[in-house]
């Protein structure tokens, strides 16, 4: 892709971005919203392989339906309320309508089943920006509105998520669609908390945005997309192996790495709020999640490639490690065990 022509894509993402967050106007947050689905369409089809283009046509139908329903919410509130303001949104069907919508950008279950069709057409960069910053803006409409959510209804689609993201992703071979499951796994775990303590799904979605980026980057710099060739990178970078197991078990949320952080006080916070239940719930259906990167890693670091493979065996990496990848997978296993040392020195 033409250089320019990649600024101006990336550009108008930080656009639409920026827009979508600081608006406290609908129109100017849909408005964002559209830059952004816009914006990443032809990163997402630059390769114009086949997949990579009907991937961006199922992100352009899904995303514009999600779009328009957002529309539709706001005017539905703006119309029995006389409010366009975003915390203004009272109507109970108003509500409804959006939880739907947001539910289909972000890629909750039930309306899930776009997203690791799209992640498997698109490189493992464009990957990256669809796992992590296009989450954010419907996020931050989420964060906005949870005082006007229906616990109920973000609960069941959490604990749906939680389990068809860990139950999908066990029969996986493509590192994306994995990638993917865990995502949707990971929202689980963020909207089951959104009406109770909004901050604690930011700090989830912050440490999830962070563990992702240091795996993406891993992979993209061992040209990793499918288990099988994972298990013959040992021989290139042992290092980066390393680090790379690590992140995923960060990701995994196992103690003491970082991604241990989000679960434990999510639990704590579902506890405090009477819900039990359903904290161990999501807990358990947690587990399933950690096979598949037990699996990750196992092919990663425990395998060796068999003697008679049929991939082309790289003895070195050709470029050197981004030192991006080592600030993030440092802080995606350092930042829950130096978080008491940093509290004692503030």
């Amino acid at each position: 892709m033409n250089p320019q022509a990649k600024l101006i894509f990336t550009v108008s993402l930080l656009l639409g971005t920026t827009i979508t967050i600081t608006s406290n106007h609908w129109i100017m947050a849909w408005t964002g919203l559209e830059i952004n689905t816009l914006a990443i369409l032809p990163l997402i089809s630059k390769s114009h392989h086949p997949r990579a283009v009907e991937a961006a046509t199922k992100y352009f139908l899904v995303q514009a339906t999600a779009s328009a329903l957002i529309l539709f919410s706001s005017m539905t509130n703006a119309w029995h309320t006389g409010q366009w303001d975003i915390a203004q949104l009272t109507h109970p069907t108003s509500c409804l309508i959006l939880t739907a919508a947001i539910a289909m950008k972000l890629g909750l279950v039930p309306f899930h089943f776009w997203f690791p069709e799209v992640l498997q057409g698109t490189s493992l960069t464009t990957g990256l920006i669809l796992s992590t910053a296009m989450k954010f803006p419907p996020i931050t409409l989420l964060f906005l509105t949870s005082h006007s959510l229906n616990p109920s209804m973000l609960t069941t689609m959490a604990i749906l998520s939680a389990a068809l993201g860990g139950w999908m992703g066990l029969n996986q071979t493509q590192i994306r669609k994995i990638l993917a499951f865990s995502s949707i796994s990971h929202l689980g775990w963020m909207a089951i908390i959104i009406c109770y303590n909004p901050k604690l799904t930011l700090l989830n979605f912050y440490l999830y945005t962070l563990m992702t980026t240091a795996v993406f980057l891993t992979l993209n710099t061992m040209k990793a997309v499918k288990l099988t060739t994972l298990m013959t990178t040992w021989s290139k970078s042992p290092s980066l192996n390393t680090a790379l197991l690590l992140a995923l078990l960060s990701l995994a949320g196992l103690p003491p790495l970082t991604g241990f952080m989000p679960k434990w006080l999510i639990l704590q916070e579902l506890t405090k709020q009477d819900m039990t239940p359903m904290a161990i719930l999501i807990s358990l259906l947690s587990l399933l999640s950690l096979f598949f990167y037990l699996r990750l890693v196992y092919c990663t670091a425990i395998t060796l490639p068999p003697h008679t493979t049929n991939h082309m065996k790289q003895w070195h990496i050709s470029k050197p490690t981004n030192v991006w990848i080592a600030i993030a997978i440092t802080l995606s296993v350092t930042l829950l065990p130096l978080s008491p040392t940093l509290l004692a020195l503030t």
